[in-house]
């Protein structure tokens, strides 16, 4: 239940005005008693509720077995009104959610839009000082500086001029232009990373894993 409510957070933030990354379905979601423009993403919140409930059931029980001798004894008893309670409570949740989550719509555009904002690239710039040659300590500093001076002309690393790149460190050069998201997400092609092939990886072991929970 924990990894249910922690991704039931992440959809009801990605849904909100806000976000706008996705659209929940209306089967999983419930218009507002007082704003007639909003929908609430049910479901997942829930489900989120859902897991205080869980979480009662099982601090109950820790407490009921806190001072327990090494041996079976009837305080056990009072496992049962939390064990059912929550299966009760998990299996329901489980299988509403998964029908919302394959539902959900995604707004690729908003998302890649919101992927470019806050700087992002900061860390592949200092990166690509590195591979020139410069400690990472001292392009770390370098690549800080550069973005307090890209807030200040409210510029996006894209915007600014190589001679305004070579005002902080003069390795800059014209293939800093490289860098861009996609390069970034491709250049973690490693076990987990954010490499397409790497995600492509994931997916299919867990659509194994799912397939063999069957």
């Amino acid at each position: 239940m924990m990894h249910v409510s922690r991704l039931a957070e992440e959809l009801i933030l990605w849904s909100s005005a806000e976000f706008g990354f996705i659209e929940v379905d209306d089967a999983y979601a419930h218009g507002s008693s007082i704003m007639p423009q909003k929908k609430n993403p049910d479901v997942a919140e829930l489900a989120r509720g859902k897991t205080g409930r869980v979480y009662g059931s099982l601090m109950g029980l820790l407490a009921t077995m806190k001072s327990l001798p090494l041996a079976y004894n009837s305080d056990l008893q009072e496992d049962k009104e939390g064990f059912f309670n929550v299966v009760d409570t998990l299996i329901p949740t489980l299988a509403v959610f998964a029908g919302m989550v394959k539902t959900v719509k995604f707004d690729p555009q908003r998302t890649k839009l919101a992927a470019g904002r806050g700087y992002i690239l900061a860390t592949d710039l200092a990166d690509y000082l590195v591979r020139k040659g410069t400690p990472f300590r001292s392009a770390h500093d370098i690549v800080a500086r550069l973005v307090n001076y890209a807030v200040a002309q409210k510029k996006d690393f894209n915007r600014l001029s190589l001679e305004e790149f070579k005002q902080f460190s003069p390795l800059f050069g014209e293939d800093v232009r490289k860098i861009t998201l996609q390069s970034s997400l491709a250049a973690r092609n490693v076990h987990g990373g954010t490499a397409p092939r790497q995600v492509a990886v994931a997916l299919r072991r867990a659509r194994k894993l799912l397939e063999m929970g069957k």
